[in-house]
């Protein structure tokens, strides 16, 4: 009875591994890690990113795990000395292996984009920006990484890489779809454009309304399986730093001598900054034939006189509007750029000034223009002493910063009274910046080839459960029999 009840009981178990179905199960993506420095004309910060190796239409769904802010100046600032452009960045290399895996560091692709500050020395001093590249290479190469190169990045392509990043972070290209336990293009999806203001540079990208005329102004991309033509321009020499160095010479030289004291319309009354003529040799945007600007040995004193229309009136100056004619797409210098269209996400720059004035998106534009008209006619002691806290060499040029922004996005992009409720200020969506990081790496993801997932021979799962309860079952009567 026992031999019996023992190979009935093999005879069952064996027929139901028979018809258990055997499939490939496929285990989780293995994840894969980038890194790239944005080195600004002001400053360089390391963002290092992760995204599954299995890309969503060949485009890696990236994700932001460090940001580290090099300490000093922007790289462009060690012309004459190379080598420490390389040092600079160690300390934030040094955290960047702290969060990736020791396995996977060797293929880790570390890129630097070097955007307008470099571009600027490129123009003036081509070898020491070659010098420069080679020193911060020189530094990556050191590291357990894959170092794919260190460039200057052309305006438009900083220009476009934030477009992508913002709307990589607002999920217009893609989003996650708990239902379909998957990543889905969303219907209707609002694309937004972006305006960028760097130290040296400012940029917008965006998709016109109607079709573009001028196709050498537009960049192409594919992402997540769809195509996108956006306009994108970047102005050099119209970053905030820039602006207010064109500014300063601009009132030195309509005094037309050379005298000691001018007044300045944006610093705040009482407030004096002495400057030194030498210093508009130093950048391509202020060099100029005045041969008394070239002198070592003479400085000038700037006087605050807090006069917000003055502001205005001698910031407009420094565009060329006149270029354009009447034409309607037209921003200044003659540029091309067709009507301002849907949304758009001001970074960097605007941010950064706008919430130093406490203005925010829903504000009317007349209580914007107020609110930096009373701003501009406070005196620098009512300002030093309400912001202690603030850097005193950026507080007194926040008058500048702000006519300056107010002219750009009205009087050159042709932002309105109703269009300006389409711009919202913001540098972080969730726990990720905005720049042109992200989007650079979110393209760059579209050349590393997606990983095959790994397959392993494993059971449907159901099944294989249903064949245990039948197993125990069967052993069961096979043993009551064997009592019995």
């Amino acid at each position: 009875t026992a031999t019996v009840g023992a190979l009935v009981a093999l005879s069952i178990i064996a027929l139901v591994l028979s018809v258990v179905r055997v499939e490939d199960v496929t285990l989780p993506a293995t994840v894969k890690y980038g890194m790239v420095f944005d080195a600004g004309s002001s400053h360089t910060s390391l963002f290092v990113y992760e995204w599954a190796s299995d890309k969503e239409n060949d485009t890696g769904v990236v994700s932001q795990t460090l940001s580290c802010d090099v300490h000093g100046q922007g790289i462009s600032s060690y012309a004459n000395d190379p080598p420490k452009a390389g040092d600079s960045l160690r300390e934030c290399l040094d955290k960047a292996l702290q969060v990736v895996p020791a396995a996977k560091q060797r293929d880790v692709p570390s890129y630097l984009g070097a955007t307008a500050g470099m571009r600027l020395l490129r123009a003036q001093n081509s070898s020491a920006a070659d010098q420069v590249l080679a020193a911060v290479a020189k530094t990556m190469q050191e590291y357990p990484m894959a170092f794919k190169g260190a460039r200057i990045l052309t305006g438009e392509e900083e220009g476009a890489y934030g477009w992508i990043t913002i709307n990589f972070l607002l999920d217009s290209f893609t989003k996650y779809s708990p239902k379909a336990h998957t990543w889905v293009r969303p219907e209707a999806a609002n694309i937004f454009g972006a305006l960028d203001l760097g130290g040296a540079s400012t940029q917008i990208s965006f998709i016109p309304g109607n079709s573009v005329i001028n196709w050498n102004e537009t960049s192409k991309f594919t992402l997540y399986g769809y195509n996108y033509n956006i306009y994108t321009h970047s102005y050099l020499c119209y970053g905030q730093n820039e602006m207010l160095k064109r500014l300063a010479k601009e009132l030195i030289v309509v005094r037309g001598e050379l005298g000691i004291r001018v007044d300045h319309p944006c610093y705040p009354k009482d407030y004096t900054e002495t400057i030194s003529l030498a210093s508009f040799c130093t950048s391509p945007c202020t060099n100029s034939s005045n041969t008394w600007l070239t002198l070592d040995d003479r400085n000038v004193t700037l006087e605050g006189r807090g006069n917000a229309s003055g502001c205005l009136a001698a910031i407009k100056k420094l565009f060329n509007f006149s270029a354009c004619g009447q034409s309607p797409d037209c921003t200044f210098d003659g540029i091309y750029q067709p009507p301002v269209s849907g949304q758009f996400i001001a970074f960097s720059a605007f941010y950064y000034n706008f919430k130093f004035l406490n203005l925010t998106e829903g504000q009317s534009l007349a209580t914007v223009r107020e609110t930096i008209e009373h701003f501009c006619t406070r005196s620098w002691e009512d300002l030093s002493s309400s912001y202690p806290e603030e850097n005193p060499e950026r507080l007194p040029k926040y008058c500048a910063n702000a006519n300056y922004i107010l002219t750009l996005l009205l009087d050159a992009y042709k932002f309105n009274e109703t269009t300006w409720n389409n711009i919202f200020f913001q540098m972080k969506v969730g726990s990720a910046d905005v720049g042109w990081t992200l989007g650079y790496m979110l393209n760059l993801t579209n050349m590393i080839p997606a990983e095959a997932p790994a397959q392993v021979k494993g059971h449907v799962p159901s099944l294989w459960a249903v064949a245990i309860v039948f197993i125990v079952l069967t052993l069961a009567l096979g043993l009551a029999a064997l009592l019995l």
